[in-house]
């Protein structure tokens, strides 16, 4: 069978858009005479569609654009299309609304399967919307017997969990019922390390099956979210015979008649993966919500350097642009550091001194702040000035302002609510600070973009004299451990300590990232590059009393 593996970039809601794609792909593809064309899951209304799923308006567009495609397959009567669908469930009990693939051949739906296994964790929640599946079946089509499953139902093979989530493996059943070709839909989101565990599980299953398995998998950026893609094929002895690129679309024709040479998994580049993710995240970001141009605070320091370069890689340094605001504690190599970065960029510059309005403050709050020696307050206003300006730069010329604070920072709440997280997107907001100068480092690796003296120089906040942040936290090698195992892996104190930290200092970091909760509640959404990120996937409660 000739299969199209359709790996394409759907808007989440945009109905008449995904449909408009998918018939552009099936006619592009047409000379090349697929039976089987495989598009993402819930790829009409675009995943994650989340509470639209509520509105049976919402609902009913998709099924309005079902029944376009139905339509228009009559003129391609030799190939079937594959794609996901939400459609109604009719039982008297349960949400009324399945997570559906759908075939569509010749005019009808010929077949349809719901999803089995709907995730409730991390970023998923599907029980929210979905009833599960009361049946999976397989479907002859043409000389395939077709067993057709969505992402969640493909992650249950328990050879690669300890204790598996779901007491059913829906692709052993499909195999058990006589499947000759395993086909799973997905959308799947990136995180570090999640291709390496996809290519496990898709082998798993082929090896185990003696099956061939196609995997077509959602690619680019949906809110907080990025799609890799890396769609796949493994032939029926379990070797991986077909991969297409991360993070950018692709369409590519296999065929399961033919021998097909094995090739080797790509090589992951941990830090370029993440680059290029938080790039899509970016690009898609303000492409789907009508942005055209980004706009940065520069302050000579790594982070905003970083966000810097990833903005322009993203949208074209020409629809960037930078601003530095001096204050009475800024250093001259802070201003240059952050003109010759631009530079490097070929992004605009322009300098917006903040002394004036920050003297004006502490003129107008003298009388009530007297007897009270400076602190945070006047530190904070600094920032809060700052992100007073850009967001008056941002709405008059309708620039996205990219927030430039690391994992590091807003785990421990060392950032300023209404300052320096103002703000429509979080760039790195996922990544630790010491991924951040690997991050620089892999922007470097053909030659100096962010300046080296950015690179070296100890992070700094810089609102208030000679001001390093390691006066007020932890070495970043040290926080950036502790801040893993505790956010990542879900260790205890009693366990970090056990693992070699010094019990203080992990009593320090668990009291801030407890007390800074309602911080990161008010934030900029976080483009999630790592297994736990801040935002949608961390429901912690901010009036709450625990130890860890």
């Amino acid at each position: 069978m000739r299969i199209g593996l359709c790996q394409l970039n759907p808007i989440a809601g945009d109905v008449a858009g995904n449909v408009a794609r998918l018939k552009q792909t099936v006619e592009k593809t047409a000379e090349q005479n697929p039976d089987l064309l495989v598009f993402p899951e819930l790829f009409i209304q675009g995943y994650p569609p989340r509470d639209l799923l509520e509105n049976g308006w919402f609902v009913k567009n998709a099924l309005d654009g079902l029944d376009d495609l139905c339509r228009f397959s009559e003129y391609f009567p030799e190939t079937g299309i594959l794609v996901g669908i939400t459609l109604p469930d009719t039982l008297r009990n349960g949400r009324g609304l399945y997570n559906s693939a759908v075939l569509i051949h010749n005019g009808r739906v010929v077949f349809h399967q719901n999803k089995s296994l709907l995730p409730t964790y991390d970023v998923f929640d599907e029980h929210r919307y979905f009833d599960p599946a009361h049946d999976t079946a397989v479907f002859p089509f043409k000389d395939e017997i077709l067993g057709i499953t969505i992402c969640e139902d493909a992650w249950n093979e328990e050879s690669l969990w300890d204790k598996p989530l779901y007491e059913i493996d829906p692709v052993s059943v499909l195999a058990a019922k006589g499947a000759t070709l395993l086909v799973n839909i997905s959308a799947s989101p990136f995180h570090v390390g999640k291709q390496n565990l996809r290519c496990d599980i898709v082998e798993k299953h082929s090896r185990k099956h003696a099956l061939p398995f196609v995997f077509v998998n959602q690619t680019g950026g949906m809110d907080e979210l990025v799609f890799d893609g890396a769609s796949m094929y493994f032939d029926g002895s379990g070797n991986l015979c077909a991969i297409l690129p991360q993070f950018s679309e692709d369409v590519q024709i296999i065929d399961t008649c033919e021998s097909m040479t094995p090739i080797v998994r790509p090589r992951m580049d941990a830090v370029g993966n993440v680059f290029d993710a938080l790039v899509v995240g970016v690009r898609d970001y303000m492409a789907k919500c009508g942005f055209k141009k980004a706009l940065i605070g520069l302050s000579g320091g790594i982070d905003s350097a970083v966000v810097a370069a990833i903005a322009c890689a993203a949208v074209g340094p020409e629809n960037v642009l930078g601003i530095t605001m001096p204050s009475r504690f800024s250093s001259d190599g802070s201003v240059k550091d952050s003109l010759d970065l631009a530079a490097n960029l070929k992004m605009k510059c322009e300098q917006l001194p903040i002394e004036a309005t920050f003297t004006t403050y502490l003129d107008s709050l003298a009388p009530l702040f007297e007897g009270r020696a400076p602190d945070l307050a006047e530190e904070n206003l600094q920032a809060r000035i700052r992100g007073t300006m850009l967001m008056a730069m941002s709405n008059k010329f309708g620039h996205l302002l990219l927030t430039t604070g690391n994992k590091s920072e807003m785990a421990v709440g060392y950032c300023t609510l209404y300052g320096d997280m103002n703000g429509g997107l979080a760039v790195i907001a996922d990544c630790f600070k010491t991924l951040v100068y690997r991050i620089a480092a892999h922007i470097n690796r053909n030659g100096e973009i962010i300046p080296r003296n950015i690179i070296e120089k100890a992070p700094s906040a810089e609102l208030r004299a000679d001001q390093k942040d390691q006066d007020s936290l932890p070495p970043y090698d040290d926080l950036d451990a502790i801040l893993s195992m505790l956010l990542e892996e879900g260790l205890s104190s009693a366990d970090i300590v056990e693992r070699g930290h010094q019990r203080d200092t992990v009593a320090w970091v668990v009291k801030a990232v407890r007390l800074n909760e309602y911080k990161r509640r008010q934030g900029a959404p976080v483009l999630k590059i790592s297994r736990k990120a801040f935002g949608v996937g961390r429901r912690y409660p901010i009036a709450a009393k625990y130890l860890w």
